[in-house]
């Protein structure tokens, strides 16, 4: 695997140059991605210029992303050095260098049975050229392609994934601890100013401990360390739109849902472990009727498996409908469960013939309600909202670092995912490189953010065991 420092860039090993072959699918994961080969030689191939060139015209996340590729290119423009690409390289600081090349008549050899049609055997036999003329140094193709790795592999080229901004799956942070205390300390948590944390155990601001008393397993509490104490919940009796967690998980959920402090929030979980209601119901309670933000953003990436965003016809919000089926599948089930807060909310409709399409339009004809996805974020400033990002386990890093950077005055961003890879259908991110972990990683250690996975399934039975068992 390609090397990284703790300062994010990549090292040589004993002090040797290498040369690294970028593939397209890494300047899309991420376009900043030249800068962290610190101290190394960059081969990118002409045609990787020509598939962004293509590809940037396309609608959705491919399209944005290639865009933002070219977009860190275009410092390139100009340059005098550019001209002696295919030679003497760019020098981009940090002791890298950058060329420009082709594959030259390496696929004539008859030992190659490739199709130079393809753009993956170009970019292949680029690196086949770059092995051949400098054999001094170890050349290595980096690419997100499992099976563009493969294939290089079978030719005799080292191949590597692009590990920049990877997070070991071991060590992701899940939110919580679960100890066992003594009853005279589970009773400290309810102290006027809480339980000093154990000594020997580590805590992240707004994280979670399930205490269990040692002699009474039935005696047990929820406790968040605020960063000095455990204390007790602060939200463990309140609701949301009528909404009320039903398990431990979704109770800390809750609690960093509802804290105004917690400006930041990431939920993880598989399908039906409550993400996506939670967070929906704090959001109606927050800005319907306790007026903390003025406005709801429902932000969804559009990766699918068949016709992109663009294919579908009618307006931005007509386009992006089909995308925001859960947020609409919440809600109806919100306002169809008794409440006296919705009951109110119900008024203009006939209570039998409530319909979520109707009740979302008035809202978004109002401003109360918007409904966006990332391909027209960028110069945006969300303030005063609440704003919810789904499936965020379809965003690369470079997207997540986007999205929060739109943070203005009096906003809360909620992230919601589940970042297994089969619930990724984005081909340049996987359960590891995805912008939702990379968010959960970066910002655990600040006192404006918190994360809770959540591990039961409670859509149904059948769905609990569609998760258990498939």
């Amino acid at each position: 695997m390609v090397a990284v420092d703790s300062n994010g860039v990549v090292r040589t090993r004993g002090g040797r140059r290498k040369n690294y072959i970028i593939d397209t699918n890494v300047m899309l994961h991420d376009p900043d991605c030249l800068s962290n080969f610190k101290d190394n030689d960059l081969y990118l191939p002409i045609i990787v210029l020509e598939e962004l060139d293509q590809l940037k015209t396309r609608e959705g996340l491919t399209g944005y992303q290639a865009r933002g590729a070219a977009r860190a290119l275009s410092t390139l423009l100009g340059r005098a050095d550019l001209r002696t690409g295919f030679a003497k390289g760019v020098f981009l600081g940090d002791g890298i260098v950058l060329r420009i090349v082709h594959h030259g008549d390496e696929m004539d050899r008859t030992d190659l049975f490739l199709d130079l049609n393809k753009n993956d055997n170009r970019i292949l036999a680029t690196a086949l050229r770059v092995m051949r003329e400098h054999p001094e140094h170890a050349t290595i193709l980096v690419s997100k392609d499992i099976c563009m790795r493969i294939k290089a592999e079978a030719l005799g080229i080292v191949a590597e994934d692009y590990e920049t901004d990877r997070t070991p799956a071991e060590n992701l942070y899940k939110g919580y601890q679960e100890l066992t205390f003594t009853d005279e300390e589970i009773d400290g948590v309810f102290g006027e100013n809480g339980l000093p944390p154990p000594k020997k155990r580590e805590f992240l601001p707004n994280e979670f401990v399930h205490a269990v008393s040692k002699d009474n397993p039935s005696h047990s509490v929820l406790a968040r360390f605020n960063g000095k104490t455990l204390v007790p919940l602060r939200y463990g009796n309140h609701e949301a739109w009528g909404l009320r967690p039903i398990n431990m998980e979704q109770k800390m959920a809750f609690e960093l849902l509802m804290d105004p402090g917690v400006q930041f929030v990431t939920l993880t979980g598989g399908a039906g472990s409550g993400k996506t209601i939670l967070a929906t119901a704090v959001a109606l309670e927050k800005v319907l009727e306790q007026k903390e933000y003025r406005r709801i953003v429902l932000i969804r990436p559009t990766v699918a498996a068949g016709s992109d965003i663009g294919y579908l016809p009618g307006s931005e919000e007509e386009k992006l409908r089909p995308w925001m089926g859960s947020f609409y599948d919440a809600i109806d089930m919100l306002m169809r469960t008794e409440s006296p807060v919705k009951t109110r909310a119900r008024t203009r409709k006939e209570t039998d013939a409530f319909q979520v399409d109707s009740f979302i339009e008035d809202l978004r004809d109002s401003g109360t309600i918007e409904t966006k996805t990332f391909t027209y974020m960028r110069g945006r400033t969300l303030s005063d909202a609440f704003v919810i990002v789904d499936e965020a386990q379809e965003i690369t890093p470079h997207l997540a670092k986007l999205m929060l950077t739109r943070a203005g005055s009096n906003s809360k961003f909620v992230f919601i995912g589940d970042p297994s890879d089969n619930q990724i259908d984005n081909l340049m991110v996987d359960s590891r490189s995805n912008g939702l972990v990379y968010v959960i990683d970066k910002m655990k250690e600040c006192d404006i953010t918190g994360h809770v996975t959540l591990r039961q399934v409670e859509r149904s039975k059948l769905a609990r065991l569609a998760e258990r068992c498939m």
